[in-house]
């Protein structure tokens, strides 16, 4: 298996962190606070359960899983940005919250570890997306689930043209005007174009292990939310 998790994508994020938070909500329109809370909402997780959250930036969606499931379900945090983990220990506080230094491809946890996995912005960057969703298979407990969200191209008509004026064009402007770095915003249009369709990566998850897979499309098209179960018949120990 190859770690092709390359290094200008580190630094590029590295480089966005002190602004990233910002830009979300503004290029976003404030659309990613509802889409994080959409995929938390459609997740299942004991009480007493653990979640891993993969990319996990800032600390943004495992802070939703907190206001949303409570303080009950461990949550663990990685991601390979040494700079957004130190933004999100600056806003988590709260002990049920674990945030790790760690590479996909390299995670410190033992198999069958969770009972949820999610990653939200975060698979585009990988470039052996099958190979990463068989891992995130062998973390999660039988029954688990993962949840993948993700930027999308809306599919036709004046939407899609307004769109790709707005995100190849003016969105990069504004992500360097913010962050001082041209190249990490034209990097973010290229690389969601470049996104397999919704029903390509849903079969993705399904070669990766994965039943019962769905996918939502969220404001218009702009985000997809996919949902995928580690199936219980496939388990032979």
């Amino acid at each position: 298996m190859k770690n092709i998790e390359l290094p200008f994508i580190r630094d590029m994020f590295e480089a966005i962190a002190p602004r990233y938070d910002l830009l979300n909500r503004l290029l976003s329109l404030r659309q990613d606070v509802y889409w994080r809370r959409a995929m938390v909402s459609a997740m299942t997780v004991p009480a007493d359960g653990a979640v891993l959250d993969i990319a996990c930036g800032t600390g943004d969606v495992a802070l939703e899983i907190l206001r949303q499931k409570g303080r009950g379900p461990a949550v663990f945090g990685v991601d390979f940005s040494p700079g957004m983990l130190m933004l999100a220990k600056e806003k988590v506080k709260d002990s049920s919250i674990h945030l790790i230094a760690g590479n996909v491809f390299h995670l410190p946890f033992r198999t069958k570890a969770f009972d949820a996995v999610t990653i939200a912005f975060g698979i585009r960057n990988i470039s052996d997306k099958l190979s990463a969703l068989k891992i995130f298979h062998d973390t999660l407990k039988k029954g688990g689930m993962l949840l993948v969200l993700e930027l999308a191209t809306p599919l036709k008509g004046p939407v899609l043209s307004l769109y790709l004026l707005y995100f190849k064009k003016i969105l990069p402007l504004i992500g360097w005007f913010f962050s001082k770095n041209l190249k990490a915003y034209q990097y973010l249009p290229d690389s969601v174009v470049n996104f397999p369709e919704p029903h390509a990566f849903a079969e993705l998850m399904r070669s990766a292990g994965f039943s019962d897979v769905r996918w939502r499309k969220l404001t218009g098209g702009i985000a997809t939310l996919y949902v995928g179960y580690k199936n219980l018949a496939v388990e032979s120990n």
